[in-house]
Order: C-alpha cells, then sequence, then structure tokens
C-alpha cells in the first residue's frame, strides 16, 4: 500500500476515534515533530473540520494539513482548561505553524512573598500557589528591575533570603541598605511585624495604581516631621512624595476613565507582530509593555491578537475587567469566558468606536508601531548579531567568507500591469539605503514574475559583465558612467514628479530620499560592486531565471539563492534539497530582514507608479484639459480622491476650468469610478 494510503488510513481511523469533549489536539508530522497545538470545545469537530471537502481558506493551515502524518490529543473538563494547557505545549515544542511569543523562556514578574512574616519584594519568572501576590508579566528583566528601583527607593523592603520569623532576632547587625535606607532591618527587630505589613500594603497599593491615598499619607508625614523639628525625617518623607508625584504625573494619560482596563494596540511586519499592552488602573496608565510574536506571516489580525490575548493571560494573574482591543479576535467569546474564569469575575473584550477609549487603542498602536520599528533598528545595530548571522549564512550556502555585500531582488505588480522591480543591498548585514535601485519592467503587460525577474537582473549585471570582459575590472568607475539608464540615475538626476516618497517607517528611506543621495562617484564604485550573494524573493522559477541571466553574462561565479516564502527556504543551484536555517538562528533572521526590505521598497515604488498613471489617465481622457488646467487641478485639490469628492460647483473655481468642463470631468470620474 503506498505510504500516501497508509497516511490517509491513519487519520481517518483517528479522526473516527475524537471523543465528543473539549481539549487540546497536537497535528504531527511523519518524524514526530509537533507542526500544531489547537484546542476545541468538541475535538470531534473542530480536528474533523480540518480533513472535509471544504479546504480551510487559511493558507497556513492548508500547508500544515499536507504535512500532517498523526493527530494526539489531550481531553479536558473545560474550554479554560485547554486554553492553559494550548498554551503551555505551544512554549513546550514552539510548533512552526502556530502563532507564538518570540522568546522561549516564561515572562518576568514581581512578587510579593505575602505568605512571609516580613515579605519580600522580587523578579520571579515562576508563578507558584504559595499566597504570594504577582504583578506583570514585564516584556524584560529590566523592565522588573527598574520597578523594584523605584519602589525600594519609595518604600524600603528588605531583599535577602534570611528567614525571619516574628519576634527573633536573626543577625546582630544590619547590612548596608539599612544605614542608606533602603531597607527597614526586620532582621534585628528594627520595625515590628505590623509596621512592615503596612509598608508592605503601600507597596501593593502603588502598584495597583492607587497612588493618591500614598502621596496623601507622604505629604502629612511630611508636615508633621516638619512641624515637630525632624527635619532629616520630614526631607526623607518630601522626597518619597516628590517621586510618587512624578509617577502620578506621568500616569495621567488615562485621567479621565476610572475603568480598570487593559489596552491592546497592534503592528505587524511580514512574519512577525509587536503587541503593545497599556496596563489602566482607576483612570491611571500604571504598566506598558511590548511582546513580539513570530509565526504571523499567514495568519489574519484577529488570528494573531486572540493568539497572543490566550498566552498572554495565561501567564498572568492579575486581570483586568475590560480590554480594549482594536479588532475583534478570533473566538472572542471563548475567549471572555475564559478570561473570565481566570479571573474569577466578568471579563469584556470590546472594540471601542469612539471616544477616550477610541484614543487609548490609538494610542496602543502608535506605541506598538514605534516598538517594532525599534527591535528592527536594534537588531541592525547589533554589530555581534550581525557577524554571527554572516558567518551563519556563509556555512549554510557553502560561501568561502562571510558575504560582506548582498543584493535582494523582488518584483510587485497587479496582473503585469505597474510592474517594477527594486534591489537592495546590505553591507555587512547593514541596509545601505543609498545604493537601493529601482526598475520599471518594460518586457510586456502580461504577469510573468520570471521574465520580470530576468529583466530586472540582466539590467542590474549587463554593464558589470562588459566590464569584467573588457577590463577585468569589478567596479562602474572604471569604465566611467556614460551609459547611466533611466532606473539607474542618481536621486540628483531626477525631476521632483520621479521621486519615491520617504517611508518613516522602513530602516532606509531609499534612493528617493534626501539623506540617501549619493555624493560621489566613490560611493557610485561601491554601489555597483559585484555582491557576494545574490537573493531572489521567489523559489526555484525565480533562482532559475537569475541561473539563465548569470550563464547569459558569463557570471557564474556570483553566489545566487532563492528564498522560498512558504517554510523560509533558500533553494541553491544544483542542489535538489533546499537549505533551512533553524527557525531561531541569526542567519535566518537577517535573511528575512533582507528580503522584507526588498518588498518594501517594490511595494512603495509599485504604488507610486500606480498612483501616478491613474492620475495621468484621468487627465488624459478628458477633452478639453491640457498641461495648464491639469497643473491648476492638481495645484488645488492634490489628488483624484478629493477631485472625485468635490462638487461641480468647486471644481468649476479652478482658474481655466468652466461649468461645462467640470460637468464632463466629474461625469468621467463617475464612470471609471476611479480613486487616486
Amino acid at each position: 500500500m503506498p505510504a500516501s494510503a497508509n497516511r490517509e488510513a491513519q487519520l481517518r481511523a483517528i479522526l473516527h476515534q475524537l471523543p465528543a469533549s473539549p481539549g487540546v489536539y497536537l497535528m504531527k508530522e511523519a518524524g514526530g515533530r509537533v507542526l500544531y497545538v489547537g484546542k476545541a470545545d468538541l475535538l470531534r469537530n473542530r480536528v474533523r473540520s480540518y480533513f472535509g471537502t471544504a479546504r480551510p481558506v487559511d493558507v497556513r493551515i492548508r500547508r500544515m494539513i499536507d504535512e500532517v502524518a498523526d493527530i494526539d490529543y489531550i481531553v479536558t473538563d473545560t474550554i479554560s482548561e485547554a486554553f492553559l494547557l494550548e498554551g503551555n505545549l505551544i512554549k513546550e515544542h514552539r510548533p512552526r505553524f502556530n502563532i507564538r511569543l518570540r522568546d522561549d523562556k516564561s515572562y518576568p514578574f514581581v512578587k510579593i512573598t505575602l505568605g512571609e512574616d516580613f515579605p519580600r519584594i522580587v523578579r520571579t519568572r515562576k508563578l507558584m500557589r504559595d499566597g504570594s501576590r504577582y504583578f506583570g508579566p514585564y516584556a524584560s528583566a529590566s523592565s522588573v528591575d527598574e520597578t523594584l528601583k523605584l519602589l525600594r527607593k519609595i518604600f524600603p523592603f528588605r531583599t535577602c533570603n534570611l528567614e525571619i520569623p516574628e519576634g527573633r532576632r536573626v543577625l546582630e547587625r544590619p547590612c548596608l541598605l539599612y544605614y542608606i535606607h533602603r531597607c527597614q532591618a526586620p532582621c534585628i527587630q528594627a520595625i515590628g511585624k505590623v509596621d512592615y505589613r503596612a509598608a508592605i500594603d503601600r507597596v501593593v497599593d502603588f502598584l495597583d495604581g492607587k497612588q493618591e491615598g500614598i502621596a496623601a499619607e507622604l505629604r502629612t508625614e511630611m508636615l508633621a516631621s516638619s512641624d515637630s523639628l525632624h527635619f532629616e525625617a520630614a526631607a526623607l518623607a518630601r522626597d518619597k512624595l516628590r517621586a510618587v508625584e512624578r509617577t502620578i504625573e506621568q500616569q495621567k494619560v488615562a485621567a479621565y476613565s476610572r475603568a480598570e482596563h487593559d489596552v491592546i494596540g497592534m503592528a505587524r511586519s511580514e512574519n512577525e507582530a509587536c503587541l503593545q499592552v497599556l496596563v489602566i488602573r482607576n483612570g491611571k496608565m500604571i504598566g506598558r509593555e511590548h511582546f513580539m510574536v513570530e509565526g504571523a506571516r499567514d495568519a489574519d489580525d484577529a488570528e494573531v491578537l486572540g493568539s497572543f490575548l490566550q498566552q498572554y493571560y495565561a501567564a498572568t494573574q492579575t486581570l483586568p475587567r475590560a480590554v480594549l482591543v482594536p479588532i475583534a479576535p478570533a473566538e472572542s467569546t471563548a475567549l471572555a469566558r475564559f478570561l473570565g474564569e481566570r479571573r474569577g469575575g466578568p471579563v469584556t473584550i470590546s472594540v471601542p468606536q469612539r471616544g477616550e477609549k477610541r484614543r487609548l487603542v490609538a494610542l496602543a498602536a502608535q506605541n506598538a508601531v514605534e516598538a517594532l520599528a525599534k527591535e528592527r533598528a536594534e537588531w541592525m545595530a547589533d554589530a555581534g548579531k550581525r557577524d554571527d548571522a554572516l558567518e551563519e549564512l556563509a556555512r549554510a550556502l557553502g560561501l568561502p567568507r562571510p558575504p560582506e555585500r548582498i543584493e535582494c531582488y523582488d518584483m510587485s505588480n497587479i496582473q503585469g500591469t505597474s510592474a517594477v522591480g527594486s534591489m537592495v543591498v546590505f553591507i555587512n548585514g547593514r541596509p545601505e539605503p543609498r545604493e537601493y535601485r529601482r526598475f520599471r519592467i518594460r518586457s510586456g503587460e502580461t504577469p510573468d514574475d520570471f521574465r520580470m525577474m530576468a529583466e530586472v537582473l540582466r539590467r542590474r549585471f549587463a554593464r558589470a559583465a562588459r566590464l569584467r570582459s573588457e577590463t577585468g575590472a569589478l567596479s562602474l568607475a572604471e569604465v566611467g558612467a556614460d551609459e547611466v539608464q533611466e532606473d539607474e540615475r542618481r536621486p540628483d538626476d531626477r525631476g521632483p514628479d520621479d521621486r519615491e516618497p520617504e517611508d518613516p517607517m522602513s530602516v532606509g528611506a531609499g534612493e528617493g530620499a534626501p539623506d540617501a543621495t549619493l555624493q560621489s562617484d566613490g560611493m557610485r564604485e561601491t554601489g555597483w560592486a559585484l555582491p557576494d550573494l545574490v537573493i531572489v524573493d521567489g523559489g526555484k522559477g525565480q533562482l532559475s531565471a537569475a541561473m539563465g541571466v548569470m550563464r547569459e553574462l558569463d557570471l557564474r561565479d556570483v553566489p545566487l539563492a532563492g528564498l522560498a516564502k512558504r517554510f523560509e527556504e533558500l533553494h541553491l543551484p544544483g542542489r535538489a534539497a533546499p537549505v533551512v536555517l533553524p527557525r531561531t538562528s541569526q542567519g535566518l533572521y537577517l535573511v528575512q530582514r533582507i528580503r522584507d526590505e526588498a518588498h518594501r521598497f517594490a511595494i512603495t515604488y509599485h504604488r507610486t507608479v500606480r498612483g501616478r498613471r491613474a492620475l495621468h489617465s484621468v487627465f488624459d481622457e478628458v477633452p478639453g484639459i491640457g498641461p495648464a488646467r491639469k497643473r491648476a487641478l492638481l495645484k488645488r485639490f492634490g489628488s483624484v480622491r478629493r477631485l472625485r469628492e468635490a462638487s461641480v460647483e468647486e471644481v468649476a473655481e479652478t482658474p481655466g476650468v468652466n461649468r461645462d468642463l467640470a460637468e464632463r470631468l466629474k461625469s468621467h470620474l463617475a464612470r471609471e469610478g476611479m480613486l487616486a
């Protein structure tokens, strides 16, 4: 019996045995590796739905089903238990088809050991049922340390691991922290249990966002000490009061809302997503953390958000009454029930449409965008990671040395129209925007990615091939720049209409941005040097097109690789099996960054070309509108969208445009239904 028939028979038997109970299922490949972990109210219905006659819409799930060879399942008593178990199994197995938090380890918390006579406040990554109170999770240990530093300044507490029972002195002398007012020294009975507990209660209130009461107490204490001429104690209370007031001032972002809720914002970029959590308590933002999620390439926003909320709230003990989100997450009803059981009371998940709550969601989204950009920039700036990535890439691809110059190519078009190509350049693992190039496809209007890729590479390397054959040199500067073509002009040579708008979210804005201008022929020489590695965005087809061009130009020694989107595999010439870099490797991370930048640069240019084409076609097809009237209309309205929204009277107010022409133009826009 063929292997495929055996697989189908085994899966059919498993599907027949599935119980009608809540639980978790694990999809496995032939080698036993877990591909996907999921949960269900009814295991039978959910798992069978993957293998029904109607194929799943989600591309990622369809790919996963094609690889499934076995299915395991674990029955739970409730769907909430299934939520928790699913999160733990995702953390344990890190399945490549699941959306998951990036870090392998648990996130840190602030822990207050309320089960002890004299509680400690420490950082921990383990949640235990030991009577302690936990606050978090925080995105990093440094975030927890900053919180502990502030707490220690305002509320002295012990940090030692001594066992200190009530009514017993365990040390002869206190440590240095007592003398610098950072600990109240219960170890020498300098403070009793009741007073120490009162100070810890203040800490709990502070972390819960109830700082106003603490500020009032400190103000009273300061004035009382001053009136009794205890000026040192008054100064100490004053410093604590100032620290609390600064904290209150920083948290006033939600001063008009007294509700208790978490606000979620999201930003995405290819395979990653950044989720920002704003923690609002008593009208103040008492916490702000961002978390990176991976495995999100083919998932929609609702699924990414739902998966994050599940994993995030499965790891925390303090849940809000309400969660404000930008869109409704996947399985929102079951998720709200899970959160309610975790909290011990109802939790609502809502998408605010207006007012203060909507503003908070927008603020969280803005923070997520900035955090994602910062993550990317920090990785690019880390020289150690870049070196590791380049060395790993060289080993995996069989290169003689780490590639210094990497070029990546991508195409962008809609059914072959407004087709463009992009070339981005990374030098020593960092983007070099001044050396980016973009190409208008000239070889036809039919959609053919392979032909387009071949055209772009041929135009890029033709002069380099001629240079090598004629002089043996490897740079354009040695033969001069007498054949500069349209797409290869310096930005300084372009008119204002040819420039590409700056993209503030990119690592570099590309050749059209002011700071990307080539300043000298020396830079131009570097810009057209032969690369140490060429990556084409696509699989074997794009790679074959690139190989054909390199053979044609006699540049066979330029290393080539094709990056397939499906599983982030690298296809190499002459090798049947692709190179699969480890999912957590720096080499894969660098390749993804390069590919994402090439995609961004191509998409940005494609939108510019498409918009320019639509704009010209609108005016050119209306009799009576020549260059002068076209300029006047553009000056007055700025875009076709605004022109389409304007009334006939407003259009007729444009210099040189009478009412008859305005009516004809509006009729044409309405007929074509075009938007800029």
